[in-house]
């Protein structure tokens, strides 16, 4: 209220001074309105005049020649301060109404949660009573009547009556979950609570199937949330299809409706999931709007045998959406998802995924509420999106991009797909598709100019020990290290029409950069709607001024390492410089899908990038030789790579298509592979570096043998570090921990005819400017400069003869181009274990800095 009043007293004054200005006898004159209106137009024009705008104005408005141009400027300044408190004053409020929304809600979860305290309080002294009872069998007899839940008796899901009682029945079932204790609700890990979180969420804890809860305030009303949640294939990215069979009125306004529902499979590795249900909107005594769901019994009127043949039927238990109106505007919104997701129809390595709730949440729960509030946002205007393209129209262009990624993952046989010459041994899945129309909805003009169809070459992968987060960010960045430039060439030129067009290409050479130009995101930017331009110039002389630049639409999620059961998805696919709204995609991709461990999993460990096919059983691969105490349970983590690639093709050259879509994507999955090591701790902590190349030793074992070799001539050099002497008497993981961490840049290169590296610590790679993938493609004469390989060839017999050899200070070069100085850099050649076998050579170069 204090701060209400002074904000109005400063208000008053502000609008009291600017009426008023000094006349010619120096007294505080107050403005005509014909003056303030003068005034007041040209602010609206220019907020901020100048000095001859201000003169302009006194010479062009009779009404203001009597007032000194000072005293014009200072009208000005006055309402530029005016205004600034009137948004100031605005902004306020609206904090102080999500502020007091806010605090609603978490009194509310308060409240729940002493509720649910003295409810456990009550059964822990109930049980207890219980122990000492003598009578045992009026024990159990007892127990069984407390912790029996009375199921609901069966209604007749076949006529309006019995349909009209399983709504009820769910709507009562629904509100106790959503604001009740019926199921035992725990934070969400790393989504804390606060005024700037998107809301308040929460994940079940020993209850039947997996459930998760939302709730938040939304600036929308609650009609117009309903609406928007209702049409779940606009929200849920794993949303195929959602068909209403039946809807009738039922009492207080309500309607009940019977859907069917189809669910994407995540991974070529499972089936999909679909859901018979009754859905029943209706509105509470206290204006609140409800919609609410569960499975239904039986198929009755739904869906038929065919349509439902590709699918495991899972169950939807009470869940739905409690939308209450907020004092001020907007609404307060609580989500329950509770599903049963029958687990038991996966192979056993992915029921973590569908036993997850922490993964329900994040693909069902907050995305619903992340989705109305990004809508919320961009209604009023706070969402400004670049390249000229409407909110809406990124949103179907994401929409398009993860359906047909999707669709290419799934192939279901009623959208054309049939897999091609698959004996059930190939890593690598080809699917085609020869009906699927691929032509613009607004214009059937700019159809695709092929006419065989889509060919998909798909391929799973389990990953341990890998990131996904980290994966995805590498492979956005540093798309040059996967991906081949003439594949993406060809599948760009395919959706041109003209001279370059499919089938003929003209020869092109890709610089290797990637222009990243943002589009849009969302409310978190958990989501990025992003548009990449690959670099290329023509071969040939006469079309060397014609541009070969290839674009790319691409979506890329899951990129926040904190993010607890989060997807990580990159998604692209090739698109005209100017593309039009309606352009047609054809859509490309990674999605990693993380696994929760389990205690077992220490003892029965997967075989690390291990590829799969759709027929694999799965079965677990030998066990990692560690020995106990030396894996940790953090590097248990494990994941589920899915790359699926398309590509048009013509059907002539359907087979010579096929060949290369599928050898094209065993070296993306190689490359993969080589990324994934290349980021994956080396097998004892997360910090610990990268895991080498294949063909090299391992991490852990070439940290030794640097570490023994070093010291067997650091007494030469009385002057540099003595780290790497320590680190002889530590562990073997402290050991690679100690040089992976160390000040001085320290890299190993090959011994053959042109060394290459094949291994840097983190200051090595930071003063070459390059990743660990990238090393082994930089040979050692790049990085010196003329003198510096002068040296090296002179003392090379010198270092190969005595196992070492210095160099005074120096500059060598990164890969970036730019020069970098040392104090001093030794070399020395890294023995074996049996000290008699020279593995490579390593350099270490200390106090370097940029030039």
């Amino acid at each position: 209220m204090a701060m209400a009043v002074a904000q109005h007293r400063v208000s008053t004054s502000g609008s009291s001074s600017i009426n008023k200005h000094l006349d010619a006898s120096g007294k505080y004159v107050r403005y005509t309105a014909e003056q303030v209106e003068a005034l007041e137009r040209v602010y609206a024009e220019c907020p901020k005049p100048s000095s001859l705008r201000r003169q302009q104005l006194i010479r062009e408005c009779p009404i203001l020649s009597n007032i000194e141009p000072k005293q014009i400027k200072v009208w000005f300044q006055n309402r530029r301060c005016r205004e600034k408190q009137r948004k100031e004053s605005s902004r306020l409020q609206t904090v102080n109404r999500k502020l007091s929304a806010m605090n609603k809600l978490l009194m509310e979860e308060n409240d729940r949660l002493q509720k649910q305290v003295s409810q456990l309080v009550c059964e822990n002294g109930y049980m207890r009573q219980q122990l000492h009872t003598v009578n045992a069998s009026a024990t159990d007899a007892s127990c069984d009547s407390v912790v029996t839940t009375p199921q609901h008796s069966l209604r007749d899901p076949t006529n309006p009556a019995g349909l009209l009682s399983i709504a009820e029945e769910t709507l009562a079932e629904f509100l106790s979950k959503a604001t009740g204790t019926a199921v035992d609700w725990v934070q969400m890990p790393g989504m804390k609570p606060g005024p700037d979180s998107v809301g308040i969420f929460a994940i079940s804890q020993s209850c039947s199937g997996v459930a998760a809860r939302a709730c938040g305030l939304v600036s929308l009303e609650p009609t117009k949330i309903a609406e928007i949640l209702k049409d779940r294939p606009s929200w849920l990215r794993d949303c195929r299809n959602l068909e209403v069979f039946t809807m009738f009125p039922a009492g207080s306004g309500g309607t009940i409706e019977l859907v069917y529902t189809q669910m994407f499979a995540p991974t070529t590795l499972a089936p999909a999931r679909d859901f018979w249900t009754l859905r029943y909107t209706t509105t509470l005594e206290n204006g609140s709007f409800v919609v609410c769901e569960r499975s239904l019994s039986g198929s009755g009127a739904g869906p038929s045998t065919a349509a439902a043949a590709q699918f495991v039927r899972a169950e939807v238990l009470p869940s739905g959406y409690l939308i209450r109106p907020c004092e001020g505007g907007g609404s307060i919104i609580h989500i329950v998802d509770h599903l049963n997701l029958e687990a038991w129809s996966v192979p056993e390595v992915l029921r973590p995924l569908y036993e997850s709730s922490k993964v329900i949440a994040q693909k069902m729960t907050i995305a619903a509420l992340r989705y109305v509030k990004q809508i919320a946002q961009e209604t009023s205007g706070e969402v400004v999106y670049s390249m000229g393209r409407q909110p809406a129209v990124l949103r179907t262009f994401s929409q398009r991009l993860s359906r047909g990624f999707n669709d290419a993952i799934n192939g279901f046989n009623d959208d054309g797909w049939s897999i091609m010459n698959c004996d059930g041994n190939e890593d690598v899945i080809i699917a085609i598709n020869s009906s699927k129309s691929f032509s613009c909805t607004s214009n059937p003009n700019n159809a695709l100019p092929f006419v065989g169809g889509v060919l998909c070459a798909k391929a799973s992968m389990l990953l341990q020990n890998v990131p996904p987060a980290v994966l995805v960010r590498f492979l956005r960045e540093h798309r040059s290290e996967w991906a081949d430039f003439n594949v993406d060439a060809y599948t760009a030129a395919s959706l041109k029409a003209g001279t370059y067009a499919y089938p003929g290409m003209r020869p092109t050479r890709f610089t290797g950069s990637q222009i990243i130009m943002p589009l849009g995101h969302t409310i978190e930017h958990e989501e990025i709607l992003e548009v990449i331009r690959l670099e290329g110039h023509s071969l040939v002389q006469e079309d060397a001024f014609v541009s070969r630049d290839i674009h790319l639409l691409q979506i890329c999620s899951g990129i926040d390492e904190n993010a607890v059961g989060a997807c990580s998805e990159l998604v692209f696919a090739p698109i005209d410089e100017m593309f039009p709204d309606d352009a047609p995609l054809i859509p490309s991709g990674f999605r990693i899908i993380p696994l929760e461990s389990k205690p077992s999993d220490s003892q029965d460990s997967l075989t690390t990038n291990r590829t799969l096919d759709l027929t694999s059983s799965l079965e677990v691969g030998p066990a990692t030789n560690h020995s106990s105490g030396d894996v940790p349970s953090s590097q248990n983590s494990r994941s589920v790579l899915t790359i699926a690639f398309q590509f048009p093709f013509d059907s002539s050259l359907q087979d010579n298509v096929a060949t290369m879509a599928r050898q094209y994507v065993r070296s993306v999955i190689s490359s993969v592979q080589r990324v994934a090591m290349a980021i994956s701790p080396s097998g004892l902590s997360a910090d610990v570096g990268p895991k080498l190349s294949p063909g090299s030793p391992e991490a852990l074992t070439l940290a030794q043998w640097i570490c023994q070799s070093y010291r067997q001539v650091a007494s030469v050099f009385v002057n540099l570090r003595a780290e790497l002497l320590r680190s002889e008497s530590l562990g073997s993981d402290s050991i690679l921990k100690n040089l992976w961490q160390h000040q001085d840049a320290i890299l190993c290169c090959s011994l053959k005819s042109l060394p290459v590296f094949i291994f840097a610590n983190q200051a090595g790679l930071d003063m070459l400017e390059t990743t660990l993938v990238s090393l082994q493609d930089i040979t050692l004469d790049k990085i010196f400069d003329e003198p510096g390989r002068k040296a090296l060839c002179s003392d090379f017999a010198k270092l190969m003869q005595q196992g070492y050899a210095y160099f005074p200070a120096g500059i060598c070069m990164s890969t970036m181009g730019r020069h970098v100085s040392y104090e001093q850099a030794v070399a020395w050649k890294v023995l074996e274990a049996d000290e008699s076998t020279v593995h490579c050579l390593a350099f270490s170069f200390v106090n370097w800095s940029f030039v």
